[in-house]
């Protein structure tokens, strides 16, 4: 055997990297195994997002060596990597959405001024990428009018089109389904029966257990343990990762409902087009209740939030919060705020956040007419910094730089920032939208018990989750959509996965 061949895909020798004060890697080394599925844990902000934007050549380490396949190289751009063999799928995809899978698989190595012949030679090679490694799709649709699972698959065969033997997938389920994460996970073991070699960031311990080979665990920017998957479990891997035991299931007291707090009936939605999207919609939120959503994404639970929020205003029904019914002045998202019914979106960095202002100025959105943050019409920034630094410590917002580019913190702490503010401003309704999207095990331990604790405070709660296990375990009762249409309710205590699985297909009682 070589010693190329015997080499590791990927090692990385004392990777160091500071941005001002925060020490975002600190010495670390790697090495990924060629043909395996290696996966890389750890809190938001250990340092992993870092850690592979530098071996993609988005940052310049400021100390250490990148060996691929033995040889030394330097990366000091995305190119680089690319020419290197390494292919990157972000978390937040890099798409454009006005154009079709083809344009954006040819998008930056087009093959010449004339388009027609690189076009011909891609739809070819797209053709072949799809059918090796069974990831059919349309090369003619919109990008922007395909189900997020197909746009994942875009974005990997945008990396495979560009010759990547190694596949760096950053929270690649965040936005995916189960059945989904299922597709993905087998399309990755094909990916690695082929040779390719594939290093998996997830927060989702399940997903490392599922399909990784080897696992690594970063905490505050430093590697802490090399691991194989079959040695290991995820009880072992959260300590690891938080650095102390971590309880991996909710705990929650009886179910205490109070009275009605906010209601809908009869309300449907029809989208600009005309398409329903809800149907009929009738709803309780009792106080000290926790009503989970339960569905396949795409079957109404964004629309449902974004009526209550007042994002959306209703084609037909009613909504009433204390038995009054509000009127169209009453359903927008600020005068619902005043009401007390606060909103942590599904989608943070769309709808809940302005990534270009401040962590402080984003801690105060959507409140910044408050009497706490200034005086009359102007703001105290001393007094906004002063209430992110509490926010911050409450919530383990990492790193704790309130002056910080929103943009600049990891997803799961963008998250702990929407949470922060939302929650801390005592709601009497809370509508909660993927909660721990993208968040890591002790942070989703942290949001669990803040949420089980605003229930026990008599707070009425609307959970939509794309994990049914979370849905399943914090919610008290549970409904299912489908198609826009509510299918089924059931109290949490009695409901079972095959159950609500066939409510979410549409499948009613009488019928399974």
């Amino acid at each position: 055997m070589s010693e190329a061949a015997a080499a590791p895909a990927i090692e990385l020798i004392g990777i160091s990297k500071r941005f001002g004060p925060v020490q975002a890697n600190d010495g670390v080394s790697l090495q990924v195994a060629a043909g395996t599925v290696h996966g890389i844990v750890g809190e938001n902000g250990a340092g992993k997002s870092t850690l592979m934007s530098i071996l993609y050549g988005f940052y310049a380490a400021d100390a250490g060596t990148i060996r691929i396949a033995g040889r030394e190289v330097e990366i000091r751009s995305s190119g680089e990597a690319i020419a290197a063999g390494i292919g990157m799928v972000h978390q937040h995809f890099m798409l454009v959405e006005t154009l079709s899978v083809l344009d954006n698989i040819m998008l930056g190595v087009e093959g010449g001024a004339l388009l027609r012949g690189g076009m011909r030679r891609a739809r070819a090679e797209l053709a072949r990428l799809s059918g090796a490694y069974g990831l059919a799709i349309d090369p003619d649709a919109l990008v922007g009018e395909l189900p997020v699972g197909l746009q994942q698959r875009v974005e990997i065969l945008k990396a495979l089109y560009r010759g990547a033997d190694i596949l760096i997938l950053d929270e690649p389920t965040a936005v995916l389904t189960p059945p989904e994460a299922d597709q993905l996970f087998a399309l990755l073991r094909a990916l690695t029966a082929q040779g390719k070699t594939v290093i998996l960031i997830t927060h989702k311990l399940r997903e490392i257990m599922a399909v990784t080979d080897h696992v690594s665990v970063m905490r505050r920017g430093r590697m802490i343990a090399h691991l194989a998957t079959a040695a290991t479990s995820p009880a072992a891997l959260a300590e690891a990762m938080v650095g102390r035991r971590v309880l991996l299931r909710v705990e929650k007291p009886p179910r205490r409902p109070g009275p009605p707090v906010l209601a809908m009936q009869g309300v449907g939605l029809r989208d600009a087009r005309g398409v329903t999207r809800l149907s009929e919609i009738d709803l309780v939120l009792r106080a000290g209740e926790i009503v989970g959503v339960a569905g396949v994404a795409g079957n109404g639970q964004s629309e449902l939030l974004a009526v209550l929020a007042g994002l959306a205003q209703p084609s037909r029904g009613e909504i009433s919060l204390d038995g009054r019914v509000l009127g169209p002045a009453e359903r927008n998202p600020a005068a619902l705020r005043r009401l007390g019914v606060m909103h942590i979106p599904e989608d943070r960095q769309k709808d809940g956040l302005v990534t270009a202002f401040s962590a402080a100025e984003n801690c105060i959105l959507g409140y910044h007419d408050d009497a706490a943050f200034g005086p009359g019409p102007l703001l105290s920034p001393s007094r906004i910094r002063r209430h992110a630094r509490a926010a911050f410590a409450a919530y383990d917002v990492r790193p704790p730089d309130p002056e910080l580019k929103t943009a600049k913190f990891s997803g799961g702490n963008q998250q702990k920032i929407v949470l922060a503010r939302e929650i801390e401003r005592a709601p009497r309704v809370l509508l909660v939208g993927q909660p721990t999207r993208g968040v890591d095990i002790g942070a989703i331990e942290f949001i669990h018990r803040r949420l089980i604790a605003l229930r026990e405070a008599g707070v009425a709660i609307l959970l939509v989750s794309v994990e049914l296990d979370e849905v399943m375990a914090l919610s008290d009762r549970i409904i299912a959509l489908c198609g826009g249409r509510i299918t089924g309710e059931r109290a949490a205590a009695e409901a079972d996965e095959r159950d609500l699985g066939l409510l979410i297909a549409g499948v009613t009682g009488e019928a399974a």
